[in-house]
């Protein structure tokens, strides 16, 4: 069979179902794969969007260039039950990332590394200054920035200094419309400087790559089951509702599992306050040209208002002469009921609280499932997602025996 999508609900009854997915992404997507197949259960997916596969979502162009619709979804994990669970619906084609920041006019690796460091300060200072980097860190790993930058070593700092000024300080800003110091640890630790000749930005990952025929198709398999009904254009929150610790479906009490991807501070029309989110900005422009740049993402770290810019063809491994297709991405605040997409929680206690005010009124709610990026408010990779959505089938699909 093929997958079949209708636009809203005509005529379903979402009380009829065991279970209601909301969002067709990683996490709404890969539950209700898992209890339609393992479960028996009967599944619908709500998606608001017209598309599923959620900000994974890819499709050609009108110049025929694969695009990533939502910015540049690069598959990468050291999870092996994920990555043999996505196997299941899809092929890879060989990909490794690697990103160039373009710092004063000259393209340097990043993270920052080895190579980097002689571009930077020259052949031989560089080369000392990365013995010295060996000898207090060891090789072959990521040193934070902030941890680099509290070094007392004067060419310890003298990296530090220039990589937090040229590579971190000024897209770090744009990225988050804040300073460094402001951003939590979880988000600034990603930002290392990789002590090694590696130049991937994932040396670490045990699995990378594309899927072979697109982000979206491998979706379209996922979610393609005799028990598993997707309807798109439809916001559940239209007969969906978490009041006096109960399920509501229809304005009636639902006995069956409600598995939530959304944002938390919407289904409950944010009466406690807006949840920050960080959004983005993509500006697509289609060139008459084989290539672009060197590689998929080249960020732009001491100049432009934008953040980065990525060429598809060289992630996708697409073949097509004579034309590419770049994406310039800018960032910006979350508006809601702009229209805006929410892309990055904005870490911090006092948005940490507020979402656990939120997530207080469904904990008690054992038929309400809140999982993925938006639910649990988490800076998450789509391994990630992956992963917290096959942990709730696990407890589910217990549950349920």
């Amino acid at each position: 069979m093929s997958l079949t999508c209708t636009h809203g609900l005509e005529g379903l009854d979402p009380r009829s179902f065991d279970v209601i997915c909301v969002g067709a992404g990683y996490a709404g997507a890969t539950v209700a794969r898992r209890l339609a197949e393992e479960g028996g259960k009967k599944v619908l997916v709500v998606e608001l969007r017209d598309h599923i596969a959620g900000n994974a979502y890819d499709c050609e162009d009108e110049a025929g260039i694969l695009i990533h619709a939502y910015g540049p979804h690069i598959y990468h994990t050291t999870n092996q039950r994920v990555h043999e669970f996505l196997s299941r619906f899809t092929q890879w084609l060989p990909y490794e990332h690697r990103v160039l920041a373009l710092i004063h006019d000259t393209l340097m690796p990043v993270p920052f590394n080895h190579a980097s460091l002689k571009l930077a300060f020259g052949e031989e200072e560089g080369e000392r200054l990365y013995q010295k980097l060996v000898a207090t860190f060891g090789e072959n790993v990521k040193v934070p920035i902030m941890e680099l930058r509290a070094s007392e070593d004067a060419d310890l700092a003298r990296v530090a200094d220039y990589v937090y000024e040229n590579v971190f300080l000024y897209y770090t800003m744009k990225q988050w419309g804040q300073t460094p110091d402001e951003i939590d640890p979880s988000v600034t630790g990603r930002v290392p400087v990789f002590v090694g000749d590696d130049d991937r930005y994932f040396p670490q990952a045990t699995w990378q790559g594309m899927p072979k025929d697109g982000y979206t198709a491998l979706f379209e398999r996922m979610l393609d089951h005799e028990n598993i009904t997707v309807v798109l254009s439809q916001d559940a929150r239209e007969f969906l509702a978490v009041a006096d610790g109960r399920v509501l479906v229809c304005g009636e009490p639902y006995a069956g599992e409600v598995v939530y991807s959304g944002p938390l501070d919407e289904l409950f029309g944010r009466d406690l306050g807006d949840l920050p989110y960080r959004s983005l900005r993509m500006d697509f422009e289609t060139l008459a040209m084989d290539r672009f740049q060197p590689v998929g993402t080249v960020n732009y770290t001491t100049s432009e208002d934008f953040t980065r810019i990525t060429e598809f063809k060289n992630m996708t491994g697409q073949v097509k002469e004579g034309v590419t297709t770049i994406m310039r991405e800018y960032s910006r605040p979350f508006v809601p009921d702009s229209g805006m997409d929410a892309y990055y929680a904005i870490l911090s206690p006092e948005n940490q609280a507020l979402y656990d005010a939120y997530r207080a009124r469904v904990e008690g709610v054992e038929n309400f499932s809140p999982v993925g990026r938006l639910a649990e408010y988490r800076y998450f990779d789509m391994d990630g997602v992956c992963a917290s959505a096959l942990e709730l089938a696990d407890r589910l699909l217990a549950r349920s025996e």
